[in-house]
Formats: C-alpha cells, structure tokens, sequence
C-alpha cells in the first residue's frame, strides 16, 4: 500500500465564465424602457496552498483530477450571475510545480503561500453594460470564456535544515528518532526506509529539522536502488551528515569506503542552478553502532584519515546515545551560521511591473496551405473575443469585427498581403475560419480624384446674396422657356388634328 508521495501529475479544470444576458426592462406605458441584462459570473480558480499539515502528495496520487466550479449566467433586472466557487489544494511547504513541458512555473517553499495555477475563465457581459449612446439597445450579450485546463506536474522536494544519507542499515532512521520526537521504521534489512522522514531537533536555542533519507548505494545517481528518487529531497538542506556503519558485517565494506561512493553519488547529482553543489556543502561524519568492542575499535582507526581529509567526526551509539548531544550542537552551530548569513544577504530586487506600452496585442502569422497563403491571428485579445461571441447573433458578429478593426487587425491584415476573400484563422489549432472581407474604415476609401489632390482640401466659399439671385433669375427664366416650350408643342398638336378634320 502506497503511503508516500513525493511526484504527481494534476489534471485540472478551472471554472468556466457565465453568459451574460440579453434582456429589456418593461415598465408600465414602456413597453421598451432599455437593456437590463446583467453579467456573467466568473468561474472559480484553482489554487495551491503550501500548508505545513501537509507532507505528502498522496492524495492527488488517488484523486488527480480536480476541477472548480463554473460562473452562473446573469439575468434581467441587471442581476449578475455568480462566481464559480473556488478550489484551494493544499501541498506540502517545497512542493515545485512545473507545467506539461518542465518548466519550473513556482517554488512553494513558504508556508501560506497561494499561487492560482489555473485561473477561471471570465464571465460575459450583459446588453446593459454594453449599452452606450450610439448602440442605446443591444440585442446581444457576451458569453463567458473557458477557463484554463491542462495538466500541471507536482515535485515535493523536503525543506529541511539537515540531511542524514549513508549507505542502507547505516542507523539513519535509528538516528533520527534517536535525537528527535520522529518515529521512522526501523528493521534490520537494507531499505526499510521507503520514504523520507522528518525530525525536529532542539539544540540549546537553535531547532531545526533533519531529514531522513532513503539509503544509497553504489550507482544511485544512475537509478540503482532507490537513493537517486529520493534525492531531491537533499537539495533543500543546509549541512549533510554521512552516518557510517562501523558493525558492517558485509565482505569489502568498510566506513572509508563506503564515504567514497556516498561522495561520488552526491557529486553525480545535478543540483538547479544557483544551488551549492551538494559534494560543496557543510558535512559532518557520524560514526556509528559505536556501543559494539569491534565496531568501537575500527572507529578509532578510521576517524584519524577522515579527519585528516577536512571532516569533523563524531563517535555515536543510537542504541546507548552515546555522542549524540556533540554532533546535535555541532549541526546546530552549523545552521545557526548558515541562517546568519542569509539574514546579513542583500533583499531580493524588488520587482517593478510597468506598462507593456506600444507592444501589440496580437500578432498576424502567415502559413502556405493548399489552396493558397492562410492568415492566422494569434493574441489574448482576439482569442478572448471569439470566445465571447455568440456566432448565431449577427449582431454579435458585427460587435467582433469592430472589435478586431479598432485593435488594428485589418490594417495588420493588408501589410501581411492578404486580400479579399483570403482564408483567416483566429487563434491555435483549428480555431475560428473565415474568408476577410475588408471593412470601410473612412469616407476616404470611396473617393475618386487625381493623385496627390483630396477633395475634402478644397476651399468652399459661401455664395454672397447676387450671385443667390443671379442663380434664381437663371431658374426662373429657364422654367418660362419650358413652360413657353411646352404650350407651342401643345397648339401645334392642335392644328394638326384640325387639317385632318
């Protein structure tokens, strides 16, 4: 039975958007008194929570799909819909979230802090708060956007002050509990540590915790045994204390050989960068099951090499005690220095965020098909838009291209050398497909006059009251003449029926 997590893939779903509302008060004798539909609510968020209750990823092992709550859809009367209730998942304090690709999105390594992984999609606006004076009554709403969805990697990676590594049976988890309050699993067979364990160690004034690591072994940093899968969790901590195993009873063993491969498997251990190298930090040797006559001697002859290689060395029995209070104020001194240091660091940049300015929206990315050059808009904003538009409403479809033309989509469109009737793509993947036709975008487009002349330029004059009354003298005499026209043409119809008489 699986009682330790420490890697999980999340599939999440966060909240969609509610729809806005399309709606028209009536009063009494206003049959038609303006829009009164009211917004959509927005769909709830996925959020991490790093809580130090927490130690494990197992149930996200168990239940690794997890989704929030959707906006409601707004109504009449200008009632909002809404919002999707929100899903807090809480994690263990180090968990490292990573997108699909591997990419390191955040470090949960305070306790409290919150990160929205997948936020909720956004709720559609109702036809009252798209009303404005020139469209008085809109017959349309927005609908809400999906949130986002997709799969997130969780890597818990223990914040501990010190790390216990040796070799399997070396009296790590006999060590730990030892100088802690932690209970580990303690056998006489190699790995019984699957998982691993937390202690707090009080040293004078100094507590800090110790970690409990999965045994090692000769290749770890190549997959053998389980010492590579569990060392992660070494990369957090401050000093590393190698526990050797002076009773060993196995045939070419021995506590300077078995420091050899720890130190070689620790230095094969590609650490994130920025990290100290694992082979570059504080370490300590504990020499242990030194209540045992041989284990006692061979730890006499081997701590005058390991001393002479820079290491300080202690001589402790888990069984009797014996060395333990040295070695925990020796580890206490060392992260009491070590917190020090940090403390006396600069403060981190503070981070300015500042107007993005004139960088675009969206950008136009030309793609050859079969039938000619296909234009695809890639953007938040237009994607968004889409999202939000009601194909079946022509008016909603009217609303986007303004939308698109006022972003400067069109203007994009003609300096990327598309034409009318080409093919355009809005947003990744199958998308949104129409054939552009090119809206009128001034009174201009339908001028005709010589190049280089506009006849907007040209100087009008007002007309002064002669020349008013020479033009309606020229009407008038030019009515006479017709009306004299006509009465000829009508006499001499008539002469013409009285010779056939």
């Amino acid at each position: 039975m699986v009682t330790f997590v420490d890697r999980v893939t999340l599939h999440l779903r966060a909240g969609k958007g509610g729809n806005g509302c399309v709606s028209v008060r009536r009063e009494k004798f206003k049959p038609l008194a303006g829009p009164d539909g009211g917004n959509g609510g927005h769909g709830g968020d996925v959020v991490l929570v790093a809580d130090p209750q927490v130690t494990t990823l197992l149930s996200y092992h168990h239940s690794p799909h997890r989704t929030a709550g959707n906006g409601g859809f707004g109504m009449g009367d200008n009632r909002s819909g809404a919002a999707g209730e929100g899903l807090d998942l809480a994690v263990p304090v180090g968990t490292v979230v990573k997108d699909a690709d591997g990419e390191t999105l955040v470090d949960m390594i305070e306790p409290g802090m919150r990160f929205v992984v997948a936020p909720g999609g956004l709720g559609g606006l109702g036809n009252a708060a798209l009303a404005n004076p020139k469209r008085k009554a809109p017959g349309f709403a927005l609908l809400g956007t999906p949130g986002w969805e997709g799969d997130v990697l969780l890597e818990l990676k223990t914040v501990a002050d010190v790390a216990l590594v040796g070799y399997p049976s070396a009296g790590k988890s006999s060590l730990i509990a030892a100088i802690s309050a932690a209970r580990p699993k303690i056998a006489d067979y190699p790995f019984t540590t699957l998982h691993p364990n937390l202690g707090v160690v009080q040293a004078g004034d100094v507590r800090f915790t110790v970690a409990d690591v999965p045994g090692l072994i000769e290749g770890a940093s190549e997959g053998k045994g389980l010492g590579l899968e569990f060392l992660r969790h070494v990369e957090r901590c401050t000093a590393l204390v190698h526990v050797l195993d002076c009773a060993t009873l196995e045939p070419g063993r021995d506590p300077l050989s078995d420091l050899d491969v720890i130190l070689a498997e620790l230095a094969a251990y590609p650490v994130p960068e920025g990290q100290v190298p694992l082979r570059e930090r504080p370490q300590l040797v504990a020499l242990n099951k030194v209540d045992v006559p041989e284990a006692k001697d061979l730890a006499d002859l081997v701590r005058p090499d390991l001393e002479a290689r820079g290491f300080r060395v202690f001589e402790i029995s888990t069984v009797s005690h014996e060395g333990l209070r040295p070695l925990t104020f020796a580890l206490g001194d060392v992260v009491a220095q070590h917190r020090t240091a940090r403390a006396a660091e600069p403060a981190p940049e503070r981070i300015v965020i500042r107007p993005k300015g004139a960088q675009k929206d969206f950008t136009v990315r030309v793609e050859g098909g079969t039938y000619g050059n296909i234009y695809r808009i890639l953007g938040e904003k237009p994607v968004r838009w889409v999202h939000q538009t009601d194909f079946q409403n022509e008016e909603a479809v009217g609303y986007l291209a303004d939308r698109l033309e006022k972003l400067g989509v069109e203007d994009e469109l003609f300096r990327s050398g598309a034409t009318p009737g080409a093919t355009v793509v809005i947003g990744e993947g199958d998308g949104i497909v129409f054939d552009w036709q090119p809206s009128i975008a001034s009174a201009a487009e339908l001028m005709t006059a010589p190049r280089g002349t506009d006849p907007r330029l040209l100087q009008r004059t007002r007309r002064t009251t002669s020349e008013r009354r020479e033009k309606y003298h020229e009407s008038m005499d030019a009515k006479a003449e017709a009306r004299a026209q006509l009465e000829a043409e009508r006499l001499a119809g008539s002469g013409w029926e009285e010779d056939e008489a």
